[in-house]
């Protein structure tokens, strides 16, 4: 709860400054049954807004079958789910929705994702070892380090003296990561080509049972080499790596990575979480619109992981309806 009182003061929702989104107002009464697909890690979001929706809704009932990400779209295309929560939609997604059902799935965004929590869509920061002078890079200089475009020393990226020509080692998660996926068409508008030097982290299973984080992992390399440059979850930082500024554009303006620059959608680099459907029925159109009013942005607070929309996407989103 106390993640969730910071952000509201971080994104000043107090009632005065929520009133561009309107509260939840029921235009027709639905009931039945609402079949969800999606993302193991948004069960509990979802849960609160089925809550939240079965008081305007008492015969509404919901089933659930959130058996992890990569199964969500797939639930809509074979007929199984009615909605799915779920992660940025992929590529190879689209096409096969498409190949089934002749058409695009209705996408909507209906939260940000978590700041630094494992696993729950968390924005993706880099990292470089402490000693490194640099402190920011831009979108494109991204592009360059980690894709076909190489640089292959830190002077290619305007360090001097003693760093001019020591080598930039690369760390990063798995290539089919769902974060590195996102990352590669944040940087290089969804382009395939990868410096394959780059050192792929998954999770590592733990002998006595669990896993250590691929988050971990990751900086737990770049602690250990002081030429290295990483992609991983702010999660893990220690006081061995240091987590750089990114600006959208090479002249800045440069923005660090903060529970506030992530709610605020000024960072670069975050995630969303998305709810897709194949038509807009009276009981999904209800429940967009209760998801996607002052009620259901207030659950995404409670939950306290997933970060609320700021008021210009939520509007933006709301605006799908008419």
């Amino acid at each position: 709860m106390k993640r969730a009182v910071l952000l509201a003061a971080l994104l000043n929702l107090g009632a005065a400054a929520q009133d561009a989104v309107p509260l939840y107002q029921p235009e027709s009464a639905v009931s039945g049954v609402m079949r969800c697909w999606g993302s193991t890690q948004m069960e509990g979001l979802l849960k609160l807004w089925q809550v939240g929706f079965q008081h305007f809704h008492p015969g509404v009932r919901f089933e659930n079958h959130m058996y992890g990400a990569v199964s969500a779209v797939a639930g809509l295309y074979t007929g199984a789910a009615d909605l799915a929560l779920s992660r940025e939609i992929w590529p190879e997604e689209s096409q096969a929705y498409k190949q089934v059902k002749g058409h695009a799935p209705i996408v909507f965004e209906v939260a940000t994702g978590s700041f630094d929590v494992p696993t729950k869509s968390d924005a993706l920061g880099i990292f470089v070892a402490a000693r490194n002078p640099i402190e920011h890079l831009s979108v494109a200089q991204l592009a360059s380090i980690f894709t076909a475009q190489r640089v292959s020393t830190w002077g290619d990226l305007d360090l001097s003296g003693t760093w001019a020509a020591r080598p930039i080692h690369r760390y990063a998660y798995v290539y089919e990561n769902a974060g590195l996926r996102l990352f590669r068409d944040l940087v290089n508008a969804g382009s395939p080509e990868w410096n394959w030097e780059t050192k792929g982290f998954g999770n590592v299973a733990k002998p006595s049972g669990g896993r250590i984080d691929a988050g971990q992992c990751i900086l737990d390399a770049l602690a250990a080499d002081e030429d290295g440059i990483a992609i991983s979850n702010p999660h893990y930082a220690s006081r061995a790596v240091k987590c750089l500024a990114i600006g959208r554009e090479a002249g800045g303006p440069f923005v660090a990575l903060t529970h506030e620059s992530a709610a605020n959608r000024i960072y670069p680099l975050i995630r969303g979480v998305f709810l897709f459907a194949d038509r807009m029925d009276p009981r999904i159109g209800e429940f967009l619109r209760y998801i996607l009013s002052r009620e259901g942005r207030a659950e995404v607070l409670r939950e306290g992981d997933y970060l609320p929309l700021p008021d210009s996407v939520l509007l933006r989103e709301r605006s799908k309806f008419r």
